[in-house]
């Protein structure tokens, strides 16, 4: 006969097992070894050089054909080693998120625009002024700050984790927010023709949390199938990787735009901040990146962000914008029967527009004109 203190001892255990199952989950959703998170960081600052790198190959490549007037720029072997070593550096960001959490990763994006400045004072003979030295300095002390504060745990993704986060009422409420909001601001640019620069930037923000999102699953599930635990056998993966092309496709087709009706001085800085905040909010509400951080590392972290935004902005205030005599304008006044005094620029029909490293540095203008 099972009395009343029978009953309080086989509570216990039970007790107990409920909190090991408990922490057992935490430690497998929270638990990421130091040396994971390091090589995260390593592998998208190699990636982030790489395609700072690639970017200004390919702007000498363009150069170098315009000055011959020879060819066409997609037919130089130079021009094409660049577009690889993009790749390259595209597919190491797409791997650190794998590693590291999405609200790091993100903001380290800085070190691009960085690498960029400096690689083209070097090689491509550019000034440089006090704005580029102290914008530099601001936005590695920023990444400094940010790395040291940032959350060093990440999930382990797995794809029932995955879905696990999909469905949470954080972020169903997130995404209906998101949705909305960018139904609003479609409208406001395709109905009621509202070109401004913050609009577009917005449009490919809310994109790119669901880039990020999408990203960090596919690649973190990749990551769990490579060490024996198969994922590719859950639907939620293929959706989550169709969700990736989609939201990429439409947002390079927005910055496209934005990098034709804006110059890339203006285009680089304010997409990269846009970028950058939806990239954290979205790892906070998804992935749960902050849980559990001190008040002290948020602070500090948001304070290394802000520090990496003016160093960014810095960088590319500076840099030359494009010149109204070097492009082909056709006045106004010159044709028959038109008393306008405007200019109208032909459309551009190169492809170097709204190229997708253009969310992380600015292509010093010359791309756009050269090409």
């Amino acid at each position: 006969m099972i009395n009343k203190k029978n009953m309080a001892n086989l509570s216990v255990p039970w007790e107990a097992l409920n909190l090991t199952i408990a922490l057992t989950h935490r430690a497998e959703i929270l638990e990421n070894p130091l040396q994971t998170y390091i090589l995260g960081i390593i592998i998208s600052i190699c990636g982030n050089i790489l395609i700072s790198i690639s970017l200004n190959i390919q702007k000498y490549a363009h150069v170098r054909q315009s000055q011959r007037a020879s060819k066409p720029y997609y037919t130089s072997v130079l021009w094409w080693g660049g577009v690889l070593l993009m790749g390259v550096g595209e597919l190491g960001n797409f791997a650190a998120y794998g590693f590291a959490p999405a609200s790091l990763i993100a903001p380290l994006g800085c070190v691009s625009v960085i690498a960029s400045a400096i690689i083209s004072v070097i090689f491509l003979k550019e000034t440089v002024c006090v704005s580029d030295i102290l914008g530099s300095t601001l936005a590695i002390t920023g990444t400094y700050v940010l790395v040291t504060f940032a959350p060093h745990t990440s999930t382990h993704i797995t794809a029932h984790l995955v879905q696990f986060y999909a469905i949470s009422w954080h972020f169903l409420l997130y995404l209906t927010i998101e949705v909305i909001i960018f139904c609003i601001l479609l409208f406001l640019y395709t109905k009621k023709n509202m070109k401004h620069i913050v609009i577009v930037m917005l449009l490919v923000a809310l994109l790119a949390s669901l880039t990020v999102i999408s990203v960090k699953a596919v690649s973190g599930m990749i990551t769990e199938s490579i060490k024996g635990h198969l994922q590719f056998i859950y639907p939620i993966f293929y959706v989550m990787f169709v969700i990736m092309v989609a939201s990429c496709a439409f947002q390079i087709k927005f910055l496209n735009q934005a990098m034709k009706m804006f110059d890339a001085t203006e285009v680089v800085p304010v997409n990269f901040v846009f970028f950058t905040a939806s990239a954290i909010v979205a790892g906070i509400i998804f992935y749960q990146e902050f849980e559990g951080l001190a008040l002290l590392n948020i602070f500090m972290f948001i304070f290394g962000c802000l520090l990496s935004f003016l160093g960014v902005f810095l960088i590319a205030r500076n840099r030359p914008k494009a010149k109204q005599q070097d492009r082909n304008f056709i006045a106004m006044d010159t044709v028959p029967r038109r008393r306008q005094t405007d200019k109208v620029q032909p459309e551009a029909k190169t492809q170097t527009y709204g190229s997708l490293a253009a969310k992380l540095m600015c292509n010093r203008a010359g791309q756009t004109d050269e090409s």
